[in-house]
């Protein structure tokens, strides 16, 4: 006779997220796009998904865009920081079938930016995390929601751990006994680093500050705490798990992730995916005209609009290189614009969107004005543009120098922009080789940061473009691929089910 599944996995299974970004609310990099994605998924997968997210100013904007009044719960909650009560309103929106949270305190929350200004990060930023935690446990509990899975998301997120381990009145408590907790590394790059003061802040047992506990190099570390408190680490592609085991990507945290895989398989990569139903050629309101596999020629006619619009010169024979891309060094931007003449040279023309470090956004603008022709560049973000470039775009450059997953890549193939990418993370992950495999190849890669390495594989891709049926079929290929969250869904359901079943 078969066993009967406890209770709890035949019901449905509640989920709670803790973290700082939400597409379509609040939205600085791909960190949004996938809790957007992954929640709306999960939530079709026999999941009572809720979402808790400050309520920054961003969100008001646009809740009020999107024509979305949250509803002001009675409920609020008051929380002890530092010796002193810190309190907050609770607000409540259904999103696509998710329920979100928004927890508002306007004095650390409603800022023009999420995380920083251009002169750097904001400096009570563990403050305002730390908060974010504590009020969305507290939220859980006035509202009686009971986790069976609490899954944070990178440094922001590592306080949930950490406080139901150590903080005494968290740790103590049974409406959180049960809940297992599941912490997700985005982007090792970003490891949330504090003096050790943080600890009597938070009320925290100061013996955590040792190389056992918080303590990396001197600081607390609140990413090394997410990863060794929680009962599951995850991160967003198989080979970046893999590459944070080494010293050269893991930022100074390769001890740890060996550490914590040396006897169990509790840290996996779970590739990201794309919501096919907002990244759809066919139905796309925002690029010039509509396109699918099947019908695929309309994306010359993309090509062509777009090049007018930039003011690009109209020459149909210069394939197009797009990028949207933040401007930043782990993206690669320098090696990119080192490398611009020879691209230009190759009889590329190059668009480029994106913003970030002020020193790429001076040499773009100057690159702009030398090949004004060829080279179109727009500093900012604008989601009809970044759309109209995937559309309009023969080619897609990702040349990052490390890259955990990447959604630019995905979101090209969709579009049918091949992508030409750096071998590493996520992007060798979803990006097979053209060059090595012209059976089952979508794009071309090259392994080693170098501007030769670079332009040998714009060269090889050129080589192929100029041979018109061969390069639409490998555009009707590209277009196949399916990097959707149907399957990653499927793996973090499952992944919370083994945890469940581990009493």
């Amino acid at each position: 006779m078969r066993k009967e599944d406890p209770k709890h996995l035949c019901e449905k299974m509640k989920v709670l997220f803790i973290v700082s970004e939400m597409e379509p609310l609040a939205k600085v990099g791909g960190l949004a796009d996938v809790i957007g994605a992954l929640s709306r998924r999960l939530s079709g997968l026999k999941c009572d998904l809720r979402v808790a997210i400050p309520f920054y100013k961003q969100v008001k904007k646009n809740l009020n865009k999107l024509k979305i009044k949250p509803k002001k719960l009675k409920e609020s909650v008051t929380v002890c920081i530092d010796w002193l009560p810190v309190a907050c309103n609770i607000y409540k929106l259904n999103l696509d079938r998710v329920t979100v949270y928004l927890i508002e305190n306007d004095e650390l929350y409603k800022r023009d930016q999420i995380y920083a200004t251009r002169k750097g990060e904001f400096e009570d930023n563990d403050l305002r995390f730390g908060f974010l935690s504590l009020s969305s446990l507290g939220a859980a509990k006035a509202l009686n929601f009971k986790p069976d899975i609490i899954h944070c998301h990178d440094w922001q997120g590592a306080f949930v751990p950490i406080f139901l381990k150590w903080r005494k009145h968290l740790r103590d408590d049974d409406f959180f006994k049960n809940s297992k907790i599941v912490f997700t590394v985005h982007n090792v790059s970003y490891q949330g680093t504090f003096a050790k003061d943080i600890l009597e802040r938070f009320g925290l047992p100061i013996y955590l500050f040792t190389p056992q506990g918080l303590e990396l190099h001197g600081k607390a570390n609140l990413l090394k705490g997410g990863i060794i408190y929680s009962h599951m680490v995850t991160t967003v592609s198989p080979t970046y798990a893999e590459e944070l085991k080494k010293r050269e990507y893991a930022y100074g945290m390769e001890a740890v992730f060996k550490w914590i895989t040396r006897k169990s398989n509790n840290f996996v990569g779970i590739l990201n995916g794309i919501d096919f139903n907002l990244w759809n050629p066919d139905k796309d309101p925002s690029i010039y005209e509509n396109y699918s596999y099947a019908r695929h020629g309309n994306k010359t006619k993309n090509k062509e609009l777009l090049k007018k619009e930039l003011g690009l010169e109209p020459n149909k024979s210069a394939p197009l290189l797009g990028i949207v891309s933040k401007l930043t060094e782990q993206k690669g931007i320098d090696l990119l614009i080192d490398a611009l003449p020879q691209i230009l040279d190759l009889g590329y023309q190059v668009v480029v969107i994106g913003k970030g470090e002020l020193r790429y956004e001076r040499l773009l603008r100057k690159a702009r004005r030398r090949y004004n022709r060829n080279v179109s560049l727009t500093i900012g973000i604008n989601d009809t543009l970044e759309r109209r470039i995937y559309a309009g775009s023969d080619m897609f450059i990702m040349p990052s120098r490390f890259e955990p997953c990447g959604l630019g890549q995905m979101i090209a193939l969709r579009y049918g922009s091949i992508p030409v990418v750096r071998g590493i993370g996520g992007l060798i992950d979803t990006v097979k080789d053209y060059s090595e495999d012209n059976v089952n190849g979508n794009g071309f890669i090259f392994h080693e940061f170098s501007k030769v390495s670079l332009l040998d594989a714009l060269i090889r891709a050129i080589s192929i473009f100029e041979k018109a049926e061969e390069w639409q079929a490998l555009v009707k290929r590209a277009m196949k691929e399916d990097f959707s969250w149907r399957n990653s869904g499927e793996q973090y359901l499952n992944m919370y089910r083994d945890l469940l079943k581990q009493g």
